[in-house]
């Protein structure tokens, strides 16, 4: 596709799949505006880039739905001067998103091909500042924390004590928990040593992997 198609295509997504279903917030719709999700996918889905669908990338993992991943960003309440954690870089564009919408950015992944071509992404995109380390997202990033912020992309089987212990006073843990084929994406909220949360609605995502994620036995990815 070319550069002005690609601008076109990317301005419908945000039009039609996120400020008409409801997510106004203008700092939100710019950053959507100007990160260039075709830079995100596999070569050869540059073309479904902008669909109102997740898309396939390396290691059995996926790209989200445009919708879902501003959502997750939304429920977030960024303002612009957080220090923000991401579990699953995937293919970097969650990180992206986040990287315009806030101070810092650190993002987990738990498959090192995955992170070296995020990082590669992200920075081929303008977003070096954002760090990608390969590690057991479910444990965290305790060396950067704490958190105003922490979004997981991948599905766990509850919210990781380790995820909740790194957040600061008043940030907010976004996340699905739950098994293959019934998930909800869930917001926890930290006040001093309290946490409550509330479900959003149903999801669908690929297993987090780790210590307080979902073994490949009790969830393989093969079936």
């Amino acid at each position: 596709m070319k550069p002005k198609a690609l601008d076109e295509a990317r301005s419908r997504m945000v039009q039609e799949q996120i400020d008409r279903r409801g997510l106004h917030n203008q700092r939100l719709l710019d950053a959507f505006l100007k990160v260039p999700r075709h830079l995100f996918v596999p070569e050869e889905a540059i073309e479904y880039a902008y669909n109102d669908e997740p898309l396939p990338i390396s290691c059995g993992q996926t790209i989200s739905q445009p919708y879902i991943v501003a959502l997750m960003t939304s429920l977030l309440d960024l303002h612009g001067g957080e220090n923000v954690l991401e579990i699953g870089a995937g293919s970097g564009y969650q990180a992206a998103i986040l990287a315009e919408m806030t101070k810092t950015v650190h993002s987990v992944e738990y498959h090192a091909a995955l992170a070296e071509g995020a990082q590669k992404a992200l920075n081929g995109a303008g977003y070096g500042r954002v760090q990608v380390h390969v590690g057991d997202g479910s444990l965290g990033w305790p060396e950067s924390a704490p958190y105003q912020g922490i979004v997981v992309t991948a599905a766990a089987p509850k919210a990781p004590h380790p995820l909740l212990n790194q957040l600061d006073d008043g940030g907010k843990l976004v996340l699905p928990v739950g098994a293959r084929g019934r998930q909800e994406l869930q917001v926890w909220e930290r006040r001093g040593a309290n946490f409550t949360h509330e479900s959003i609605i149903p999801v669908s995502f690929v297993p987090l992997r780790g210590e307080y994620g979902w073994s490949e036995e009790q969830w393989p990815l093969s079936l």
